[in-house]
């Protein structure tokens, strides 16, 4: 069981592509669609990306190989000014406003601007000034462990926690940073093995496409669920193929939503819309013929049929053998 209500996060990213007016237009997207956060990525691309850096393979592929890393991020960064506006219209309409920092600059950006979650991400699980930092922020943190091993999480939970960070404070995202992910290297049952093994909450930040792991997730205890959008998949950028849009995005939601209902306790019980059911579907001991008084009960003279308000079944044993008080026609319930 999950005790927590799972917290939704529509991880616009980089997917404005530079654009404060599409950034805008995804804060209204992620808020119609249901999420709880709207999550950006802020950066000053100078300090986070060397000039040698190559880009990754997936990049290479929706964004071409010519250009470097760094410049295809200064092109679809926004300046960090921009982000005080879209937080104020995260709290128009009514949505939790969220962003990554990739570098010192931006922590002190967020922090000041105030959120809920500091958001680490996969590459930064392993950046020790990074990471105290963010403790030191005393804000809760949510940390994807893309590519990551169990010793390398320990050791970034041991900064957190070194830094001032309470543990109940942290929650670790299983994740895989490929995109699209695919599905043969989900893994999607490292979530909970990470939950026994480090003693805190977890989550699901998902690449994949379409939305069948995180309702998965959901379903297996995800406290978090992170996935990226798009206001159109066909934009040019590193991160749109792998995004949901807006109609993906709440259909998810509301799957999401389901299973957390659907979760409820783990006490088993007659809930209150099948009580009802009970009567008409179990089943009684009735006459299987005319049955006289003074006659005994027998295997042949009785049936077990519906509906299941008389004597139960489980009692069979014991009613055969005992006498009929009174006349019992054909398809009647037995009374003892």
């Amino acid at each position: 069981m999950n005790p927590y209500k799972i917290i939704i996060i529509a991880e616009a990213g980089v997917n404005h592509n530079g654009s404060l007016e599409r950034a805008r237009e995804m804060v209204k997207a992620a808020a119609r669609a249901g999420a709880d956060y709207v999550k950006f990525q802020t950066a000053v691309p100078e300090l986070v990306i060397s000039s040698i850096a190559p880009k990754a393979d997936y990049q290479k592929v929706t964004t071409g190989a010519e250009e470097s890393q760094l410049e295809m991020c200064k092109a679809i960064h926004l300046p960090l000014s921009d982000y005080k506006e879209l937080k104020e219209l995260c709290e128009e309409e009514g949505i939790g406003f969220m962003s990554t920092p990739f570098d010192l600059v931006s922590i002190d950006l967020l922090a000041d601007l105030g959120q809920d979650w500091f958001k680490i991400p996969s590459g930064e699980i392993t950046n020790l000034p990074y990471l105290r930092k963010i403790a030191r922020t005393g804000t809760p943190v949510i940390m994807s462990t893309g590519m990551s091993v169990p010793e390398e999480i320990e050791a970034a939970l041991d900064v957190l926690t070194g830094s001032g960070m309470k543990k109940e404070d942290i929650i670790l995202l299983h994740c895989n940073t490929e995109y699209p992910t695919p599905m043969a290297d989900v893994n999607l049952l490292a979530m909970k093995e990470m939950a026994r093994r480090f003693g805190v909450r977890t989550g699901y930040s998902d690449h994949t496409q379409g939305i069948e792991v995180p309702i998965a997730a959901a379903a297996l205890g995800a406290c978090v669920i992170e996935k990226h959008f798009t206001l159109d998949r066909t934009l040019p950028g590193p991160d749109h193929q792998a995004s949901l849009e807006p109609s993906e995005l709440a259909a998810m939601v509301k799957a999401v939503r389901n299973v957390e209902q659907a979760l409820g306790s783990d006490e088993k019980k007659v809930s209150s819309s099948e009580a009802k059911n009970k009567a008409i579907a179990r089943k009684s001991i009735v006459a299987a013929r005319d049955i006289k008084a003074g006659e005994v009960f027998t295997e042949e003279n009785l049936a077990v049929k519906r509906p299941g308000d008389g004597i139960s079944p489980m009692r069979w044993d014991e009613v055969i053998g005992m006498v009929a008080k009174r006349d019992f026609p054909y398809d009647t319930l037995i009374e003892l």
